[in-house]
C-alpha cells in the first residue's frame, strides 16, 4: 500500500549552537568530552556566554530532525514530531524543517523556551554536547498524530527521548500505534553511551518488544549486549529485534546484520573536520535504503558515503542536495557494492 511518508521521526527539537573549542575550554565549562550532558536552564545560560565567541554555526537541529532532513535530501519523505516555544528559535525551527522538505508536526507553547544544544567541537573532531531540552521535554502522547504514523513506512525514535517521563509515554504511544497498524516498522537509535548506561534495562525491553531496526555505535552496542566484539554485539542486537542491526565502528566502517546475514560496509575516507551529525546521516541513509527496498549492501554504502560527507564539513548535516548530487551518491554506492 502506498504511504504518504517514508519515515515518521520523533526526537528533541533543539536549536544548535556549534562552537570550536579546545580541551581546556571543555574542562572550564565542565562537560564530559564525547558525551551528551543534560543542562538546566541556569547551566545553559552560564555556559553559552563562555563559548559565544567560539560559535561557528547556528541552525535548527537535534539528532532526529537531522535524520529526517537527511532522508528528504536523499529523495525520501519525512514528518517530524516534537515541541517548541512560541519564540524566535521555535519559529526558525519550524521554518527550517519545512524548507528542507520535512513536514513539521510541532507542538507549541507560550510558556517556556525552545530547546538548545551546545555542540562543542575539539581539534580531534570529537563532539561534546550540552543539551537544554526546554519545551521538548514536554512532548506527550497527545502530540503524537496517529494518522501520520499509520501513513508512514517506518517510525524513527532516538534514545534521547528516554530522559523524561512524558517523552517516554509519547514514545511508547507511538511504538504501540505502529505495532497496531501492522504495516509500520519501528526503528530506534541507542543515541549515546550515556543513554545506554542510564536506561539499559528499559532499552532492552524496547528492543525485544517493539523494535525492528536498531542503530548503535560500537560503544553503545557493546554496552547494551555485554559482548566483546562489534560483530557479536550486532548479531545479538539483530537477534533481540528479530530484524536489522546497524552498528557503526568509526574508521572500521559498519556492520549490517539481519538474522545470520552480515554485510560489512567500509568507511569512506575523508579528512574529518566535525563528527557532529555523522550518525544521524548514516541512519538517514539506512532508512532511505530500507524504504526504497534497496539491497543491504547498497543501503549501507549510501549511508556510509553520506555520513562521510557530513564528517568532512563543519555542521551536523549536508547543505541542500540537488537531484544530481543525490544520484551521484546512489550511483557511487551501486558501483562499489
Amino acid at each position: 500500500m502506498s504511504k504518504r511518508f517514508d519515515v515518521f521521526g520523533m526526537c528533541n527539537a533543539l536549536f544548535d549552537l556549534q562552537a570550536e573549542v579546545n580541551d581546556e575550554m571543555l574542562n572550564t565549562v565542565g562537560l564530559a568530552k564525547g558525551g551528551m550532558t543534560l543542562l538546566s536552564d541556569a547551566e545553559q545560560k552560564a555556559i553559552v556566554p563562555q563559548v559565544y565567541r567560539h560559535i561557528v554555526n547556528t541552525e535548527s537541529g537535534g539528532s532526529g530532525a537531522n535524520t529526517m532532513i537527511g532522508i528528504t535530501q536523499l529523495g525520501g519523505s519525512a514528518v517530524f514530531t516534537s515541541r517548541v516555544g512560541a519564540d524566535e528559535h521555535g519559529i526558525a525551527y519550524r521554518n527550517g524543517l519545512a524548507k528542507q522538505g520535512v513536514q513539521p508536526n510541532l507542538g507549541e507553547s507560550d510558556s517556556g523556551e525552545t530547546g538548545v544544544c551546545l555542540i562543542l567541537i575539539t581539534p580531534d573532531a570529537q563532539r561534546t554536547m550540552g543539551t537544554y531540552l526546554g519545551l521538548a521535554r514536554q512532548l506527550e502522547p497527545s502530540d503524537v498524530v496517529e494518522d501520520d504514523i499509520r501513513a508512514s513506512r517506518y517510525i524513527y525514535v532516538t534514545g534521547y527521548l528516554w530522559d523524561t517521563d512524558t517523552q517516554k509515554d509519547a514514545v511508547l504511544h507511538a511504538m504501540e500505534t505502529a505495532k497496531r497498524a501492522g504495516d509500520v516498522k519501528v526503528s530506534f537509535s541507542l543515541s549515546d553511551p550515556f543513554c545506554v548506561h542510564r536506561h539499559k534495562g528499559e532499552f532492552l525491553e524496547l528492543l525485544t518488544k517493539y523494535v525492528d531496526v536498531v542503530f548503535a555505535n560500537r560503544e553503545e552496542a557493546l554496552a547494551i549486549t555485554d559482548t566483546d566484539t562489534v560483530e557479536d554485539a550486532a548479531l545479538a542486537l539483530a537477534a533481540m529485534t528479530g530484524g536489522l542491526a546497524a552498528v557503526t565502528s568509526d574508521k572500521d566502517g559498519s556492520l549490517l546484520v539481519r538474522g545470520t546475514e552480515i554485510v560489512r560496509i567500509p568507511v569512506y575516507p575523508v579528512t574529518a573536520l566535525d563528527t557532529t551529525g555523522a550518525g544521524d546521516m548514516y541512519a538517514a541513509g539506512i532508512l532511505y535504503g530500507l524504504t526504497q527496498d534497496l539491497p543491504l549492501s547498497v543501503t549501507g554504502r549510501i549511508a556510509s558515503y553520506a555520513a562521510g560527507q557530513v564528517v568532512a564539513r563543519i555542521g551536523p548535516r549536508l547543505p541542500t542536495i540537488d537531484n544530481e548530487a543525490v544520484e551521484v551518491i546512489k550511483r557511487e554506492a551501486f558501483i562499489r557494492a
